[in-house]
């Protein structure tokens, strides 16, 4: 039998990574007798996109560049379709927040005056394999944080349209938790493994995005009616091919430019924009001029061993491939390709529809990071950005919320945690388990709502039979039972991942022209088209996903109106 704790706290941060770790700590800073928890399904120390360690600081506003220059960099890149308030609020902060990295520690690099070492206009480079833990580590310097690691978080709990907590269990023992909050922030990153990836079966954790991170906060925003936008702005990265460990280090570290099998430089093809660059390489693969690779033949020594290096800070498997096969960069050019797509708002623009200060549609929500919607390119800095600017919104609106029920919360809870305990039961035949159901969802996704297999292509028919699968793989889901809690984990991964995927089907099918070929192309409408420059939103109503169009949002600061 499952034992249930009941907690409270004023201000309850889901997920412990890059931007929840830092709304804790500004909030900590502000107002130290607030009450704050940290629910995290792994360990703070190493858990979320820094787990690994990162080369560099991708969003900074380097010497003789503007906060405006970033904006306009940002617009282009997304061809438009972001939100002008967020980029700007968090591009305000980038160098604040870096210099509070430094201070708690961060090693960044430096040149012969005493500045920054910058990696084109808008990144500097880092010694930053341990950037996580330095964070996590400042985390707990703050006596009013308290850090519950090792909790999955599944559902948001409301009382009369307005969020009061949320519920969850342990990965590791027997326990539910019901926690009443008077303001919930979701910080739980974007969504993984919803496509068949690179490396099937043994290898599917090789990919590019955490594949721990499985649109958990999206989902528990979708099922609490909370507004989304931009789902079908997916992500496709250009990776090294098999470790899928990042290009940008070889491109800008070494100056690489991409050719293809027949040594051409492709790049002006298809521009140089994120998804520009996606494109190139597909399409040349596509036209039978494949495989494509960054031109590395020829480089220096020193550069070799700076590579070498940066990946160690990484993507370890990188160096070690080239070093097991003995064809290191300056002998041999690096092979690329494309991952899966992902749903990641720190790259794009899918996530959350939040106003100025990361509000959510949801009152008593607010949300952070990649999973935060409207403001592409984030990155680190971005997500410290987001983090210090959501907590300083709960801060500012908790003086007007009173103190809710710890009585009306516990009839709220207990619906859920029986949910639990019926889950966790043992097995009676099933003709399925939750890992097959989860490839069979990944199958649908790459042959009908543009996966690897079609060169990222769709068109309304697919969705539609993608649509259909889906919801009968998500029928099936509620039928699952675990035996032990980390299958239960499980089930509730692939529940999230059903619902994620359910959204961006919706998403696809209502834009109707190809915007990002490099991350999506809707052979219905094969080019871009002036009439669809808007945001496409969503929202769960009465069981089903209600698809609208918003104006974009040019200047000033925007509030929820409707």
């Amino acid at each position: 039998m499952m034992k249930q704790q009941y907690l409270t706290c004023d201000l309850l941060i889901i997920g412990g990574g890059t931007a929840g770790c830092y709304a804790a700590i500004t909030a900590a800073r502000r107002s130290p007798e607030l009450q704050i928890l940290i629910a995290e399904k792994a360990n703070i120390k190493r858990s979320g996109c820094l787990a690994a360690g990162v080369n560099a600081l991708n969003a900074y506003i380097t010497e003789g560049q503007t906060v405006q220059d970033y904006l306009e960099f940002v617009r282009w890149d997304a061809e438009g379709i972001i939100r002008d308030d967020l980029v700007r609020t968090m591009a305000e902060r980038f160098n604040e927040a870096t210099a509070d990295l430094e201070q708690m520690g961060l090693v960044i690099q430096k040149d012969e005056r005493g500045r920054y070492v910058s990696r084109g206009k808008q990144n500097i480079k880092i010694n930053g394999e341990n950037i996580k833990p330095i964070l996590a580590a400042q985390v707990r310097r703050y006596g009013n944080v308290r850090v519950l690691n090792h909790l999955n978080m599944t559902q948001l709990l409301l009382d009369a349209g307005r969020v009061v907590g949320a519920a969850g269990f342990s990965v590791l023992e027997e326990q539910a938790y019901a926690i009443s909050a008077r303001a919930v922030l979701i910080a739980t990153g974007g969504a993984a493994g919803l496509y068949r990836p690179n490396n099937p079966g043994f290898s599917r954790h090789k990919m590019w995005y955490p594949p721990f991170n499985t649109g958990a906060g999206y989902a528990m925003g979708i099922r609490a009616g909370a507004e989304m936008t931009s789902f079908e702005m997916r992500f496709v990265a250009q990776r090294c091919k098999d470790t899928i460990a990042p290009t940008g280090t070889i491109a800008l570290g070494a100056g690489a430019r991409e050719v293809n099998a027949l040594g051409e430089v492709f790049e002006q093809r298809y521009g140089l924009s994120t998804s520009g660059r996606a494109y190139g390489a597909s399409n040349e693969a596509r036209e039978g001029r494949g495989p494509c690779y960054l031109r590395t033949e020829g480089i220096s020594a020193q550069q070799e061993e700076d590579l070498l290096k940066a990946y160690l800070n990484m993507a370890p498997a990188q160096t070690l491939k080239w070093i097991e096969s003995g064809s290191l960069p300056s002998r041999q050019n690096v092979e690329v390709e494309g991952t899966e797509p992902y749903i990641v708002g720190g790259h794009t623009a899918s996530g959350f529809w939040v106003d100025t200060r990361r509000r959510t549609t949801v009152p008593g929500l607010y949300a952070a990071g990649d999973v935060s919607g409207g403001a592409p390119k984030k990155f680190v800095t971005g997500a410290l950005a987001e983090g210090a600017i959501a907590a300083e919104a709960v801060l500012d609106d908790l003086g007007e919320q009173s103190d809710g029920s710890q009585a009306d919360f516990r009839a709220l809870a207990q619906p859920v945690l029986e949910e639990y305990q019926s889950r966790l039961a043992a097995k009676s035949g099933e003709a399925f388990d939750v890992f097959a159901l989860e490839e069979a969802m990944q199958k649908v996704m790459d042959e009908y709502a543009g996966g690897i297999r079609t060169g990222y292509r769709y068109n309304a028919n697919q969705l539609s039979l993608a649509r259909s699968q889906i919801a009968s793989l998500a029928a099936l889901a509620e039928t699952l039972r675990a035996e032990d809690m980390d299958e239960l984990v499980h089930i509730y991964e692939l529940t999230d991942r059903l619902t994620v995927c359910q959204t961006l089907i919706a998403h696809l099918l209502e834009r109707r022209e190809t915007r990002w070929p490099g991350f999506a192309i809707h052979t219905d409408y094969p080019a871009p088209r002036a009439e669809e420059e808007r945001y496409v939103n969503s929202r769960l109503v009465d069981g089903q996903i209600r698809v609208f169009r918003r104006e974009l949002v040019k200047e000033g600061a925007y509030e929820h109106t409707d």
